[in-house]
C-alpha cells in the first residue's frame, strides 16, 4: 500500500489528507492536542505502509517530522511562501482540509517547492544561533530606549553608554525620577541579557574552533567565530544551491527588481531569508571593508557610488559567495558534529 498525505499544521490542530495510490480512496483526520503523543497516536495507523508526506515548513514542523521518520515515511518540508503562491490569484475556499488538500497535490505532481530538512545536530545549533541574535537584538533595543530617554530630556548625546565609563555618565545626568527610573529599569535589563549572552557566546566560539566547517570559513577575513558558526547553521547544505546567487537569494540579501518595458522601480532587499544570516553577513562585511583588507578597494568603489551601508552589502554578497564555494568544496565534512 502507497499512500501520499498532505498535512496542514496549526497549533490546536493538525489536518490531514491522504490517497491510496491502489485504490483512489481518499481520506482524512483531525489530530487535537496537535501534541507530540497525539501526532504519534495518529500515525500508528500507517505503520507498515509505504508513506509519503508534505509538511508545511511553519512553527512546530520538527517535531512533526520527527515522527513521521518514526514510522517510516518520506517527509517533503514545503516552502511556505512557495507554497501559498502556486495557489494562483484565484479566490478560492481557504481552510485547512484545502490547505493539506493542496499540499498533497502538489506533492502528487512533483511540483512541491521544498525546503531543506537539516540534522538534528544543525537544528540545535541554528536554535542557538536564533536565540543569541535574539538576546542581542533585545540588547540593543534596551539600549535604543535609554537613547531615547535622554534625548527626550535634552542630554547631550553619547553613543557608549553600556562600556567604558558610560554608566558613570549616566548616572550624572540631570534626568527628572521617572526617567531615571527608565534608565534603571533598563540597564537591569542590559545586564541579565547580558548575563545570558556571555555564556553563550563562549560556547559558539568553542564549538567554531572544533568544528571543520567553521574553522574552513575563518579563513575568509572578516569571518569570526561567532559569525561561522551562524554561517554554517543558517546555510546548512551548500549542494543544495546549484549556484552562489541562489544562496545569495537564500540569505535575502539579493536586490529584487520589478520592471515591465520601460518601466522599473528602485530595487530594494528581499529580506526573505534569515535575520540572524544577515546580521552575520553584514558584522563580517564591516570587517572585511576596513583599509589593508583585500576587498577594501572593492568597498571603497562601492562606497563612492552608494554609501556605506549598501557597499557593506555588496561585500556581504562576496563573502556568502566565497562561504558556499568553501563549504561545497569542503563536502560533508562542512557539517559534520564537532
Amino acid at each position: 500500500m502507497t499512500i501520499v498525505m498532505g498535512i496542514d499544521q496549526h497549533r490546536a490542530q493538525i489536518t490531514g489528507e491522504w490517497i491510496d495510490i491502489e485504490t483512489g480512496e481518499v481520506q482524512r483526520a483531525r489530530v487535537a492536542p496537535a501534541d507530540r503523543a497525539g501526532v504519534r497516536r495518529f500515525l500508528a495507523r500507517f505503520a507498515g505502509v509505504q508513506l509519503e508526506v508534505a509538511v508545511e515548513a511553519t512553527t512546530g514542523w520538527r517535531f512533526v517530522v520527527e515522527e513521521l521518520r518514526r514510522v517510516g515515511a518520506v517527509v517533503h518540508l514545503a516552502e511556505p511562501a512557495e507554497t501559498a503562491g502556486l495557489r494562483g490569484p484565484k479566490k478560492r475556499a481557504k481552510n485547512d482540509r484545502a490547505d493539506a488538500r493542496h499540499l498533497r497535490e502538489l506533492l502528487m505532481v512533483g511540483r512541491l517547492p521544498e525546503s531543506w530538512i537539516p540534522p538534528e545536530h544543525i537544528l540545535d545549533l541554528r536554535a542557538r544561533v536564533r536565540l543569541r541574535h535574539t538576546l542581542m537584538a533585545q540588547r540593543s533595543e534596551w539600549q535604543q530606549r535609554i537613547q531615547a530617554v535622554l534625548y527626550h530630556h535634552g542630554c547631550p548625546r553619547r553613543r557608549s553608554l553600556i562600556i567604558g565609563d558610560g554608566r558613570e555618565w549616566l548616572a550624572v545626568q540631570p534626568l527628572p525620577v521617572g526617567a531615571r527610573e527608565q534608565v534603571t529599569v533598563a540597564l537591569a535589563v542590559i545586564d541579565a541579557l547580558e548575563a545570558q549572552i556571555v555564556p553563550l557566546d563562549r560556547e559558539l566560539r568553542a564549538f567554531a574552533r572544533r568544528q571543520a566547517g567553521c574553522r574552513t570559513l575563518q579563513a575568509h577575513y572578516g569571518i569570526g567565530p561567532l559569525v561561522a558558526v551562524t554561517i554554517l547553521a543558517e546555510l546548512g547544505d551548500c549542494t543544495r544551491f546549484s549556484a552562489s546567487r541562489h544562496a545569495v537569494r537564500f540569505a535575502g540579501i539579493d536586490i529584487t527588481v520589478h520592471a515591465s518595458d520601460q518601466h522599473r522601480s528602485p530595487g530594494h532587499l528581499s529580506r526573505q531569508g534569515p535575520p540572524a544570516l544577515r546580521w552575520a553577513l553584514f558584522e563580517a562585511a564591516q570587517s572585511a571593508c576596513r583599509p589593508a583588507r583585500p576587498d577594501h578597494d572593492y568597498y571603497r568603489q562601492a562606497a563612492a557610488r552608494l554609501g556605506h551601508n549598501r557597499a557593506c552589502l555588496s561585500v556581504a554578497r562576496k563573502l556568502l559567495k566565497r562561504s558556499h564555494h568553501t563549504l561545497r568544496e569542503l563536502g560533508e565534512e562542512a557539517l559534520a558534529p564537532a
